[in-house]
């Protein structure tokens, strides 16, 4: 609940009191840090092959007062693929992205649609990518639109406390946000919990 919806620990601790359940927000803190990682692990194992087609960008998130970057690739139909929290908007942080990206998802797409950041472009001749680019702030709309759910977690926490602390929750937020708006996973994050497979 803590993570798919836009709700704080004490949110939550409210919501299941209302409903019986004495259990208070650090012991739910506890069992997000410990199973949070495994249940978003275990969705993205049950998920189809990802589209043949990548949306790539780059958001301004604060960290502890600081400006850092968040690079998040998605694909066309708004599943989550990856993320990467990062002090600069350069091509080396596009380069890391990418490599993180194609290795985690072991293929290479058709088409790569980024916003028109010239990091994109270097860090793709690097890699020495043949698929096709597009670049444009209106056909990179599915990557800026799916920033939206991080902008409200932002908002909810009052910033992110370190650059760790924000990839390892965006980590897990993006893997358990997806379906509830992601119609080919239908209701996968309830099902794993009635599964018994997650304590």
């Amino acid at each position: 609940m803590y993570l798919r919806f836009t709700l704080s620990y004490r949110d939550v601790e409210e919501l299941l009191t209302e409903r019986g359940f004495d259990i208070s927000y650090e012991t739910m803190r506890r069992w997000v840090l410990k199973f949070g990682p495994m249940i978003a692990r275990r969705l993205r194992q049950r998920r189809p092959r990802p589209s043949n087609s990548w949306h790539l960008d780059e958001m301004v998130v604060r960290i502890a007062g600081k400006r850092m970057y968040l690079w998040r690739a998605v694909d066309d139909e708004g599943e989550v693929l990856d993320m990467l929290v990062q002090r600069r908007r350069d091509s080396r942080s596009a380069l890391r992205l990418i490599r993180k990206l194609l290795k985690k998802q072991g293929f290479v797409p058709k088409l790569l649609v980024t916003d028109k950041l010239r990091s994109y472009a270097s860090a793709f001749r690097r890699l020495r990518l043949t698929c096709r680019h597009e670049q444009g702030l209106r056909r990179n709309n599915r990557a800026e639109n799916s920033h939206q759910a991080v902008r409200r977690r932002e908002r909810k926490l009052q910033q992110f406390k370190s650059a760790r602390s924000a990839q390892h929750f965006l980590s897990m937020h993006g893997a358990v946000h997806t379906p509830s708006r992601d119609p080919h996973c239908g209701s996968s994050v309830p099902k794993l919990l009635q599964s018994g497979k997650v304590p």
